[in-house]
């Protein structure tokens, strides 16, 4: 078993994306899920990813599994599920941006449990990811998530956090117990503007990365939409312009954005730099519909770094 730069762990889901074609009623399939959008993000910038989940015994869990093969994404970590199903999502736009209705409840990945890790995996990675959609998955899933990470902690392995907070998955005051939890254990922290202010009551986005490094975070990439990103750790903060796009569809962009952040700082890129990095990818993700397809490679993304 191969040693991975970044194992992801949490719920991977096929996507319908409705596209302005036959007027809004044609959906293009795709996939998503937040931490396989991280993960593939990661193997397109060049780290050796491999993916921690369960699938349904199904046509869609099949695919998955046919898109991290083609997308060098290692699946041997992923449980096959005979009594769940893999999970799905739709994705709607309109003048306020996209919406997502889900069809995730009792999936194979909220069934996960602690027994299905293999701490060995686990043990010779990298870094851990892992995101608040993970933890809200199901009580069970949870648990799978605080095992993993302290087997990633007692072998010195970095965790990496997405907040990714989703109100219909769970109570705010259940979020806030578990991810302040598990920042206290996190190197890497990766919030956007909104789930953090929501968690810590803060607003301004340099108190709201304060906040993260004062729960132990190491390093903050905090997303800011269209207003860019700050990265941070305890000696440097850097304010990065969100790089000029066209978008249609901002779906995964901040899971894009996580990818390649943590890939480039383990290439052994500069905070900043893999800040700007991180930052035209994202953007770059946002120019075609899906979360997914429209992830830029690394050859793309260097393109536009040296063009600018």
């Amino acid at each position: 078993m191969a040693a991975h730069d970044i194992l992801a762990l949490g719920e991977a889901m096929v996507e319908f994306n409705q596209t302005g074609a036959g007027g809004g009623r044609l959906y293009l399939q795709g996939f998503g899920g937040d931490t396989s959008n991280f993960a593939i993000a990661a193997a397109r910038q060049g780290a050796s990813v491999g993916y921690l989940s369960a699938l349904g015994d199904d046509d869609h869990g099949r695919m998955l599994r046919e898109l991290w093969q083609r997308e060098g994404v290692d699946d041997s970590g992923v449980h096959t599920d005979a009594d769940g199903f893999t999970a799905l999502y739709f994705v709607t736009h309109d003048a306020q941006g996209h919406h997502f209705s889900f069809l995730r409840t009792r999936s194979a990945a909220s069934r996960m449990r602690p027994e299905h890790l293999d701490a060995q995996r686990i043990a010779s990675a990298r870094v851990l990811h892992l995101s608040g959609i993970s933890l809200a998955l199901s009580e069970s899933a949870r648990k799978t998530c605080h095992a993993a990470i302290a087997i990633a902690r007692a072998a010195g392995v970095q965790v990496s956090f997405d907040t990714n907070l989703r109100l219909k998955l769970w109570p705010l005051d259940t979020a806030r117990t578990e991810m302040t939890r598990v920042l206290r254990q996190c190197d890497i922290c990766l919030p956007s503007l909104d789930d953090v202010a929501a968690i810590s009551g803060r607003t301004d986005p340099d108190a709201l990365v304060d906040w993260c490094l004062e729960h132990g975070a190491r390093i903050v990439g905090l997303k800011l939409g269209a207003q860019g990103a700050i990265v941070a750790d305890g000696t440097q903060r850097h304010r990065i312009a969100a790089h000029a796009c066209s978008p249609v569809d901002a779906t995964g962009a901040g899971d894009t954005f996580g990818g390649a952040f943590v890939a480039r700082l383990l290439a052994g890129d500069e905070l900043l730099d893999a800040g700007v990095y991180a930052s035209v990818a994202a953007a770059l993700s946002t120019e075609g519909y899906g979360a997914v397809e429209p992830i830029p490679t690394a050859e793309r993304v260097r393109a536009v770094l040296a063009s600018r």
